[in-house]
């Protein structure tokens, strides 16, 4: 069945939308679900697809450029330089073990000698975008077997560029300028400088990080205009992909670093937000394309072959991941997790593979029996992880170590209450500066860039992102959150907010700024207790002043103002009950308490005068000042 561009994209779509909510339910990976539509709606099945799946697989590539991309926002330049010894030690020796083990295999089996070893360098790789995916789903990117994954992962993403200039030397072929339609810069440069292109790739992504990236948001995010900030976010994304394209380098590896480079910037949330939904649709399609591009005639024909070269490529990824585990001291658990997740062939390998087929390294045939292992490799993965999870891992429970060790966060400072301010202005800032003086961390959301460039200059974590979207609470962590404090200078944006967060995360505590006794009704009506009067405690500070100057002592004065404000607390509760059945009633007790208010400070001020004040210190009055401000 031939159809469009259109119609593929349309029913790969629907495939994903019908099939992955029914592997949810049966408790399997959702990447199972979106492979297994592929498999159904594809050539050897339904033939619901025609010619363009490759286009569309070509596109849906992006996805795992998405992916990474967001992986490098969470990732710090900090930590990312703190992880190069697990880095280059854990992906390393994987690759090195991976490719000689493999090429052993193959050599054994009867393969030339280039054959294996071209081979054995693609199917050393592993599938970024099924073990984040998976890593992500199961809450596990943070733990030891998390870092070690993904550890590995970026160094093979890395590791794709020299393989790409070993093929030609192991093919000893040389390339021809019409080979390719675009000739890329590392084609260009001497093969002992080829190397040196990770190198340029990384300055050159800094530097524009620096210079570009964050002036370019800047200047966007003035416009006020969200769909401005989405199309800045994929061109952001796109852009620098290409940019690696031409250059010689991995596009994915190079999203990867410009997230990392991003990662620091006020604009890290509001990327997050913008391109997740984009990710996360171009992945489905991805694992969707994969399973449709399965060539079952060609598993029929040789299964004996397809199967064990499977077999083979598996047990061989895992007793390597497995023995690297435990040579770098990670627990039995953890070590089968990492070797069970990477144990696949990864989806760089489909460009190698063809890539070796075009230097004549591998038949058309032999091309396909390679790509349908990948295939299967990736099918079987998320099986292996479930087995893993309901077999294996529960016989060594007893050996997870204890929570600190076992979840081993990157870069983690001290366990607290996650955090997050909205609005960052005068009043927002004094709450930050009082909790950032206590070293108490929050994440702070604001959405004037100028604001958030000077307070950055300043020290402080401010992120640009406009609160009332869930996407950008979502990026900025509510799900995890336990407190968000909304002090925003628009009285009905924070009651968005409240009402927003309120719905989706009832468990999240809310502290709101109100800027009168109504925004307050409204919010006691609506069940939020935690509010905060912004004229209520200078208007205090200020009749404690004048109190004092009348002749008072400071300590009177004082605890009358607190007195006062605990009574008004009070009786904002009470009114707020009423505040919306009758306004007659509302103003009657109104009046009620303001008499009762007046009657209760007269007592307490008799309590004052009947108490001998005059024993205490002035320095004994400003402890008590200090202790009671």
């Amino acid at each position: 069945m031939e159809s469009s561009l259109a119609m593929n994209t349309l029913i790969f779509l629907g495939v994903a939308i019908i099939m992955v909510p029914l592997a949810r339910k049966l408790g399997l990976s959702s990447v199972i679900g979106y492979i297994l539509g592929g498999i159904i709606i594809g050539p050897y099945v339904l033939r619901l697809t025609g010619k363009n799946v490759d286009d569309i697989m070509h596109a849906s590539e992006f996805g795992v450029i998405m992916l990474l991309f967001l992986v490098g926002l969470e990732l710090e330049p900090r930590k990312f330089w703190e992880m190069r010894k697990k880095i280059m030690g854990l992906g390393l020796s994987q690759m090195a073990l991976t490719i000689l083990l493999l090429f052993l295999v193959f050599i054994s089996v009867g393969w030339r000698v280039d054959k294996a070893i071209a081979v054995a360098m693609c199917f050393a790789l592993s599938s970024t975008a099924i073990v984040l995916q998976t890593l992500q789903e199961k809450n596990n990117l943070k733990t030891t077997a998390g870092e070690a994954s993904f550890s590995t992962l970026l160094f093979q993403d890395i590791s794709v560029i020299p393989i790409l200039a070993i093929l030609p030397i192991v093919a000893n072929y040389k390339a021809k300028h019409h080979d390719n339609d675009i000739q890329i810069l590392i084609q260009k440069l001497p093969e002992w400088l080829q190397a040196s292109t990770v190198i340029f790739g990384v300055v050159l992504l800094i530097l524009l990080g620096r210079y570009v990236f964050v002036p370019f948001l800047r200047y966007v995010s003035k416009s006020g205009m969200t769909e401005l900030l989405t199309a800045s976010s994929l061109f952001l994304v796109i852009g620098v992909s290409e940019l690696m394209v031409v250059i010689g380098l991995s596009p994915a590896l190079g999203a990867f670093l410009a997230g990392v480079m991003l990662a620091n910037s006020e604009f890290r949330h509001e990327l997050e937000a913008q391109i997740n939904p984009f990710k996360g649709l171009l992945l489905a399609v991805f694992f969707v394309s994969v399973g449709s591009t399965i060539n079952f005639n060609i598993i029929q024909k040789d299964p004996l072959f397809i199967f064990s070269t499977v077999f083979a490529v598996l047990a061989v990824k895992f007793v390597v991941l497995y023995t690297i585990g435990k040579f770098f001291r990670i627990d039995t658990s953890q070590s089968l997790f990492y070797a069970f997740a990477l144990s696949q062939v990864g989806e760089f390998a489909f460009v190698l593979l063809n890539y070796a087929s075009d230097l004549y390294l591998l038949g058309p045939e032999m091309n396909a029996q390679m790509m349908a292992v990948t295939a299967i490799t990736m099918c079987i993965t998320p099986i292996l992880l479930i087995v893993n999870d309901k077999f294996i891992t529960p016989k060594f429970i007893k050996e997870i170590p204890e929570e600190e060790h076992d979840f081993n966060i990157l870069g983690s400072d001290v366990i607290q209450k996650k955090i997050i301010i909205v609005g960052f202005g005068h009043f927002g800032s004094t709450v930050g500066r009082l909790l950032k003086a206590n070293k108490i961390s929050a994440t702070v959301l604001d959405r004037d860039s100028d604001r958030v460039k000077l307070l950055r200059s300043y020290g402080f974590k401010v992120y640009y992102g406009d609160a009332t979207r869930i996407p950008i609470l979502r990026a900025a962590g509510i799900e995890d959150a336990e407190i968000l404090v909304l002090c925003l200078d628009d009285p009905d944006d924070n009651k968005f907010i409240a009402e927003l967060v309120r719905e989706h995360y009832p468990e999240v505590k809310i502290f709101v700024r109100a800027k009168n006794r109504i925004d307050a009704y409204d919010y006691l009506n609506s069940g939020v207790n935690h509010i905060y009067r912004e004229t209520l405690g200078t208007a205090v500070d200020m009749a404690v002043d004048v109190l004092h100057e009348t002749g008072m002592r400071k300590y009177a004065a004082r605890r009358m103002g607190q007195r006062f404000m605990a009574i008004d607390k009070a009786s904002i509760r009470k009114l707020a009950k009423m505040k919306e059945n009758d306004d007659d009633i509302t103003l009657f007790t109104t009046k009620e308490i303001l008499q009762r208010e007046e009657e209760l400070l007269a007592y307490d001020n008799l309590n004052f005068d009947n108490k001998n004040w005059e024993g205490s210190s002035s320095a004994d009055e400003e402890d008590e000042d200090e202790s009671q401000g």
